[in-house]
């Protein structure tokens, strides 16, 4: 009787292992490949763009514009994208000591990463954010891809009018894991992805299993761009099946590449042609866009608009060159 009991006991704990072992093989092997290394990172690491920091890794190429600690210094904000272009503005036309820290040094104890103080003239807000903040007068230029139509509407309500000025030119890209057999896409089948009519990898000449959308924050640049892409035509509701199989998500170039520049992510040609450089800059990357720099035009600050001319300037364009984007089309 007792060797009955410790029998089905025995049978009970290999059943259970067995599910275990079922569930980890198909289910959390799985999934745990199916998140690009680039979507997981919510946040970038703003202490590695700090403006008058040795280690910073910032572009240094020197300006003919130099602001003084009396000028009435403009305040820089921008999307996560952007931190490596509006702080090395910094590093290069600002005086030191205009960087300043709640607490007295930087800290990346809190949601976004940083700590500046409010009389510094570096912030780091994000887009949805940083973008309310130009508009009700904290923040003189904000560093940003094309705004969204929520957030012209948010301007047009508090009776704000922008400049939106092109600075750089950026690619639009889509991303998956590295493992993932699929090098490239058309724009066709991206968007007939994003639209729920492709669901399986296995049509776009991939290993079978159900493709998982990965979408972005609604109103950051990344989301704004991908629903100017759609032509407002995208499914936002993915499928609860989805997640068992591979994802596909985007950004922007240099967010992936030069900021996460995570090997368990690679971009993915679109239409034949991948986005590297020289793709970008001779146009031949069919989902280019501009970035841009946006300013109240009521704002009094003289030295906003000497800023905003110093960046569309060959010392502007180096220094965005040289931060890893491309410059504006000649």
């Amino acid at each position: 009787m007792a060797v009955k009991k410790w029998l089905v006991i025995l049978g009970t704990i290999l059943l259970f292992a067995g599910i275990n072992l079922f569930l980890y093989l198909k289910i959390t092997c799985r999934l745990a490949n199916n998140f690009s290394g680039s979507d997981q990172l919510k946040m970038i690491d703003v202490g590695s763009f700090l403006p008058f920091e040795e280690a910073s890794d910032l572009a240094r190429c020197g300006s003919s514009l130099h602001f003084q600690k009396e000028d009435d210094l403009p305040v820089l904000d921008g999307a996560a994208a952007l931190v490596p272009v509006y702080a090395s503005v910094i590093e290069n036309c600002y005086p030191e000591g205009c960087v300043t820290y709640e607490g007295g040094s930087f800290s990346d104890d809190n949601y976004y990463g940083e700590n500046f103080a409010p009389d510094s003239v570096m912030q780091y807000q994000n887009t949805v954010r940083g973008f309310e903040a130009l508009v009700d007068g904290s923040v003189d230029l904000f560093f940003t891809a094309r705004p969204s139509q929520a957030q012209m509407e948010y301007a047009q309500q508090k009776g704000v009018d922008l400049e939106i000025v092109p600075i750089g030119t950026e690619a639009f890209v889509f991303i998956v894991n590295a493992s993932n057999p699929v090098d490239g896409l058309s724009k066709a089948q991206i968007r007939s992805i994003y639209r729920g009519e492709i669901t399986d990898w296995r049509t776009v000449g991939g290993v079978p299993g159900k493709i998982d959308t990965l979408t972005r924050v609604e109103g950051s640049g990344s989301q704004t761009m991908m629903e100017y892409f759609m032509e407002n035509n995208m499914l936002h509701i993915r499928s609860p099946l989805a997640i068992f199989g591979k994802s596909i998500g985007y950004s922007f170039r240099y967010y992936v590449s030069g900021m996460v520049a995570d090997k368990r992510v690679k971009m993915l040609a679109v239409d034949g042609v991948y986005p590297d450089t020289e793709n970008i800059r001779n146009g031949n990357y069919p989902i280019c866009t501009n970035f841009y720099v946006v300013y109240r035009k009521d704002d009094p600050n003289e030295n906003v608009g000497r800023l905003v001319e110093w960046l569309r300037s060959e010392e502007g364009q180096n220094l965005i060159e040289a931060c890893g984007y491309v410059g504006l089309a000649e």
